[in-house]
């Protein structure tokens, strides 16, 4: 007789212990799944210093690839880009051997010979690809040609231009841009007498950096 009491008794633990287990996880806050440990690799970032070197042709008057008064353009730059959301601002050093390219002046010819510039710069950034729009002042040397009887020497003048740089790995860039520098009032001596003369002058050139 006293199997036939005890069964429902164990019977009713077993339901009540069953029932508390359940509470019991109901109650658990959620714990959601871990986080993939994949991370996306950062943006690609402009901000640094940067040196580089730049070669190209220098042009009288439009940009002309067959005149016969063009000159190369060889030298180097040194600057810094810092980055805002998409948009790059910096600055940069240039120096330039201008190769004798030839400007017509009253009763003669000048020869560009060599050139520094001090430029700003800003442009939007489009991941490793950066456009740019650039603005400066110049110092260019100017030394007689025929008929001109004075070596000018170094004139201030004024810069702008535009460019596109393309970024690669491990620091490496590589760029094209134009500049138009014009440089006013550039006095000259002739068998004709005195003169003054703006000088205009295009460069298409192309160049690599490497950012630190």
């Amino acid at each position: 007789m006293q199997h036939h009491h005890t069964l429902p008794v164990w019977f009713g633990l077993a339901v009540l212990a069953v029932a508390g287990v359940q509470q019991a996880q109901a109650a658990d806050p959620y714990s959601p799944e871990p986080a993939s440990s994949y991370q996306d690799p950062p943006a690609f970032n402009w901000t640094g210093a940067y040196v580089g070197a730049h070669g190209g042709i220098g042009f009288t008057g439009s940009p002309n690839p067959f005149a016969d008064r063009n000159g190369v353009a060889l030298g180097g730059q040194v600057g810094y880009n810092m980055q805002m959301g998409p948009g790059i601002v910096g600055a940069e050093i240039e120096g330039s051997y201008l190769g004798d390219t030839e400007h017509k002046v009253s009763g003669g010819k000048l020869k560009e010979k060599w050139r520094g510039a001090i430029k700003a710069k800003a442009g939007l950034s489009f991941d490793q690809t950066l456009i740019y729009g650039t603005a400066g002042y110049a110092m260019t040397n100017y030394k007689k040609g025929g008929g001109v009887q004075n070596d000018v020497g170094f004139k201030g003048g004024y810069l702008v231009g535009a460019g596109v740089e393309q970024a690669f790995a491990g620091g490496l860039s590589a760029k094209i841009e134009y500049n138009y520098i014009t440089t006013p009032d550039v006095r000259t001596n002739t068998a004709f007498g005195s003169s003054e003369k703006d000088i205009n002058s295009h460069v298409i050139k192309a160049g690599v950096n490497m950012r630190f």
